[in-house]
């Protein structure tokens, strides 16, 4: 071949274009001095400050000395309070779920085409996550007394109103193919929901469920203290009488608690997922 075949090569397209400008930086900046901003201001309006972290240092330090060793023969008194915790985690989550089903299906807007319906349904969902589970515990006891009675009934609109929440949201990213198939069949709205709706969600919402049980576990350990059964009154008689070792002990077994329902629930993800 002789130099004369060798033809010069022609440059393409994409290399005549013109090479994209880098990010400005004025953005990433602006957003961190207004960060920095709203922490000053936060820290100035609650009256916090690093050196009174650091005179407390020592106080914290001596705390924590108190709680160690845990008195370890202090867990045959909690088991029973910590098997109610688990229960009361179960039954409230149970009924939650449960309850969760019908609200997510009336504010999914994909499902529910009546706005009067979803819009008022939505705003209740709200309401009830606004309102925290110590205050739900209290109210409860207030209208039935101690016991973990109240603490079931306060995990179970906790539940409802978190369940309900991601619920709804997954609900309205499904795949509308197989929905519109089954509309256009004949089929009842129950029908879809069974044969088009369900096999789509199932995986998603029984991974809520299992979340909210986690969540739920650490929510009735401190029920307790306003009342409500569980392990949580022994957080409150342990803390009044400066018992520090024997809180160390209900932590520990709390965090094992949660350590194993954590992994039992990474598992079932796993084969759900």
């Amino acid at each position: 071949m002789s130099a004369h075949d060798i033809k010069p090569a022609v440059p393409s397209r994409a290399s005549s274009l013109p090479r994209p400008k880098p990010p400005r930086k004025l953005k990433a900046i602006l957003t961190g001095l207004i960060v920095l901003l709203l922490l000053a201001g936060s820290a100035i309006k609650t009256e916090s400050s690093f050196s009174e972290l650091f005179t407390g240092l020592p106080n914290m330090l001596d705390l924590i000395k108190e709680m160690f060793p845990p008195r370890w023969s202090y867990f045959d008194d909690i088991t029973g309070a910590m098997l109610e915790t688990i229960r009361m985690a179960i039954v409230g989550t149970t009924l939650g779920a449960i309850f969760a089903i019908p609200v997510a299906l009336l504010c999914a807007s994909n499902l529910n085409t009546i706005k009067w319906l979803s819009y008022p349904v939505r705003l209740v969902l709200n309401l009830i996550r606004t309102i925290p589970d110590l205050l739900l515990a209290a109210l409860f006891v207030a209208i039935f007394g101690l016991g973990p009675l109240p603490g079931i009934f306060a995990l179970t609109i906790f539940s409802l109103g978190l369940i309900g929440k991601l619920t709804y949201e997954a609900l309205e990213t499904i795949d509308r193919g197989p929905l519109e198939a089954m509309t256009a069949v004949g089929s009842t709205p129950m029908q879809r929901i069974i044969y088009s709706v369900v096999p789509q969600i199932q995986a998603h919402f029984m991974s809520y469920v299992l979340y909210t049980f986690e969540i739920n576990v650490r929510a009735a350990a401190v029920l307790g203290l306003v009342g409500a059964g569980g392990i949580g009154h022994y957080y409150e008689v342990t803390l009044g009488f400066l018992e520090y070792d024997k809180t160390c002990t209900i932590i520990l077994f709390t965090l094992a608690i949660v350590l194993f329902i954590d992994w039992m629930s990474t598992r079932l993800r796993e084969k759900l997922l």
